[in-house]
């Protein structure tokens, strides 16, 4: 490459000392381009010598792995157009083809950093001997580098970069980078093994897409889209020169720092157009421009127009969360690696291209709503809205936003409420919350267990509120008996309780109707039919088993919530959830991704009572508000929970197509949300503004079919295929 640094003139002694590495550059050089000529003849002649044993034991192959890559997330819209969602990486790059570089680009390397470079074997004579001249004479350090030796050093470099060990990455960096003879033959005899191999446009290619271009944009395409927001087919001749004179030196020449006293906006970016028009002049000299050219180019101001490049879930905006669990499934994903480091590492360095189940229809309104209903900071709490939308059948995860702004910046993070990277949607694993209280909503598991056991929805039990419930059925911790703690758990609108049917209790969400059904049947079993929905503490715990659990105490994450309820929509047979459709390498070849799961969870015919009770929780229950703004209606099985102090209210439900949750939580500390209004309204009530609002549009889209129920005599609607 050209100049690196300068050092002061030498004196005689210095110059003495230098000449014998001098010696030995020049004797090497004229040796190598010998060997890269008639290698054959020249080894067999000169095989006795130690010069030619010391060559002949160096590397003369170079392993060129594949180039550290940007991988996007894209989701993708109803036509099948992907929109990128967010890139990841630790190099900026897009490896391009040899049609898809500008000849101005390719010409300006050439002409500036190798002129010879389709007439010697990977080694310029001419130059490494004025390099060795100038620099032995106490001129300013040469380089005298090819462009196949350039690219052989970036190709180490780039080695030593992939090391994960930072030790081990310095140690390597700097044996690979460092200004000695040493250095320099082994990157000529690597270099004359490239050539050996590699035909020379293809050399040329790949320097342009591995070598750096400032921070972390590397290759001519990023560079293109980075500094001038084009691409690398694109680029008029003042632009390549300009991208062109930044490899000399980028920290020098770089576009992307406007403020620069030496080399931005305020000079014309002097530093980078006087070495642009450098190249411009050789390009003349060798013959790559036409006169006309060349002083049209050099006449034209460096304009750069700098477009960031989307890096991390940050850019994704109210998608951000959704990318963030995406990101958390990766991790998982032993397709990438042995552990979560080593698969994001590899994840951000492979190209991959990551196709996800969003849909961009039901996260628009799903970020709609949360900003029209929720704000993001409230005085004196800690206040947050989610909703998330997963499709029946399934699995795939269609919708998923928070009333948050994105952020794994600490330092952004500590400066207001309204900032975080804490996806509340998912469990601890998946994004750093350990859950809310889901209510009554958790009481569905109860009715799944009371069905199941044999137990009918008109049966009545004594759900009088007590403080002295007695002992409760526990076949995997035996016997529990709560009197000594005086647990006496009201109901939310204060009801009596009495003999209510379990139909009864589930409409009006009587938490006393729901502990005396439990306590017919078995704690344990309760918690087991929960799990076979899905259900998992966010935290990674077990879940509770206590008679308190079953009116929802156990925190959970939303998203689970949603797989359970569509669980119940489609027959009882629960899919786990899904966010990635497809992943592609940077090779074209297709990456296995994680399939949705789908088991059994009840029978058909108690989902279908289940089914018959949620119905009515929307009709004639505590929904009715859900069930009278949603629009087109289609069958809709639904249930709210309001935890104990009203600090969380929830709102889940289903068609046969698309479950959704929405709900108010308290993030940190109490709130009584009954208490407290939004612009919007209610507190209490945001979740029935938001579930219908999400709803409709699903409705719209998906459609709806009959939900199969089975309640008392008569049956409603046969149970059976409904063409779902």
């Amino acid at each position: 490459m050209g100049t690196s640094g300068f050092t002061k003139r030498r004196s005689v002694g210095g110059v003495l000392t230098a000449l014998p590495g001098f010696t030995v550059m020049s004797v090497v050089a004229g040796l190598l381009v010998t060997v890269a000529v008639t290698p054959v003849v020249a080894l067999g002649g000169l095989g006795t010598t130690n010069a030619i044993t010391v060559f002949e034991n160096l590397p003369g192959y170079l392993a060129i792995d594949k180039l550290s890559q940007k991988s996007n997330i894209y989701a993708t819209q109803s036509d099948g157009t992907p929109v990128l969602l967010a890139s990841f990486y630790d190099q900026n790059r897009i490896e391009v083809g040899w049609d898809e570089i500008s000849n101005y680009a390719r010409d300006a390397v050439i002409a500036s950093e190798d002129p010879r470079f389709y007439e010697h074997g990977g080694v310029d004579a001419q130059g490494t001997l004025r390099a060795a001249v100038t620099t032995a004479l106490g001129g300013a350090t040469q380089g005298g580098s090819s462009i196949t030796q350039q690219y052989v050093k970036n190709v180490r470099v780039q080695k030593c970069e992939l090391e994960s060990d930072d030790l081990l990455q310095r140690r390597c960096y700097n044996a690979v980078t460092e200004t000695s003879p040493d250095r320099k033959v082994k990157e000529m005899r690597l270099a004359i093994g490239v050539e050996k191999k590699f035909p020379k446009n293809d050399i040329l290619r790949q320097y342009l897409n591995i070598t750096g271009f400032g921070g972390t944009v590397y290759g001519i395409e990023a560079a293109a889209n980075y500094y001038f927001s084009t691409t690398a087919a694109d680029l008029t001749l003042p632009q390549a020169a300009s991208l062109v004179a930044i490899v000399n030196n980028p920290a020098k020449f770089r576009l992307d720092n406007p403020g620069s006293e030496a080399n931005g906006a305020a000079n014309g970016y002097a530093a980078n157009k006087a070495r642009r028009d450098y190249i411009l002049r050789e390009m003349l000299r060798h013959q790559k421009i036409t006169d006309l050219e060349f002083h049209a180019a050099r006449a034209t101001p460096v304009s750069p127009v700098t477009q960031e490049p989307s890096t991390g879930c940050q850019t994704a905006r109210g998608s951000a969360y959704f990318c963030d669990y995406v990101t958390h499934l990766l991790r998982n994903d032993p397709a990438f690696g042995k552990d979560e480091e080593t698969r994001l590492l590899n994840f951000r360095r492979g190209g991959y291209d990551v196709f996800t189940t969003l849909d961009l229809d039901l996260q628009r309104a799903a970020e709609e709503t949360i900003a029209a209903n929720v704000p993001m900071e409230h005085p004196g709490w800690d206040v947050g809205s989610v909703v998330t939308s997963v499709q029946v059948g399934t699995g795939r995860v269609l919708a998923m936003a928070q009333n948050k702004l994105y952020s794994q910046d600490p330092v952004v993070t500590a400066t207001s409420a309204a900032y975080t990277g804490v996806n509340y949607n998912t469990d601890y694993a998946e994004g750093g919350s350990r859950g809310f209280q889901p209510g009554s909503t958790y009481k569905v598991f109860t009715l799944a267990e009371w069905l199941k056991t044999g137990h009918r929805l008109a049966d009545r039990v004594d759900s009088a509120r007590r403080a002295n419930w007695g002992t409760f059925t526990d076949s995997c911790r035996g016997p529990q008996n709560y009197d000594a703690q005086n647990w006496n758990p009201r109901n939310d609108a204060g009801e009596s309780g009495g003999n209510y049917s379990a139909l009864e209790s589930t409409l009006g969400s009587i938490n006393t109707g729901f502990i005396g059904m439990a306590k017919r049947l078995d704690l344990c079993g309760i918690r087991q039919t929960a799990e076979s929905f899905g259900v998992t503490r966010a935290d990674g715990d077990p879940l509770v088993q206590t008679a308190a659990s079953v009116i929802g105490t156990n925190e959970v994450a939303p998203l689970t919530m949603a797989v359970a309820f569509a669980g119940i929509a489609n027959r009882g047979v629960t899919c786990s959830p899904i966010a990635i459709t497809r992943i592609v390498g940077a090779d074209g070849a297709e990456v296995p991704v994680p399939e949705s799961t789908c088991t059994p969870s009840v029978d058909p015919t108690v989902a279908a009572g289940m089914v018959f009770a949620l119905r009515r929780v929307m009709t004639d229950g505590t929904a009715q508000q859900s069930w009278r703004a949603t629009e087109p209606r289609v069958p809709l099985i639904g249930k709210t929970g309001t935890t104990d102090g009203e600090k969380d209210t929830w709102m889940v439900g289903a068609s046969s197509k698309v479950a959704t949750v929405a709900a108010v939580v308290s993030v940190t500390g109490e709130a009584r949300q009954r208490s407290i209004s939004f612009p919007s309204g209610p507190a209490a009530t945001a979740r029935h503004r938001m579930w219908p609002f999400v709803m409709s549009v699903a409705n719209a889209k998906y459609g709806g079919d009959e939900l199969p129920e089975l309640g008392p005599p008569p049956v409603v609607v046969p149970v059976g295929d409904s063409g779902d």
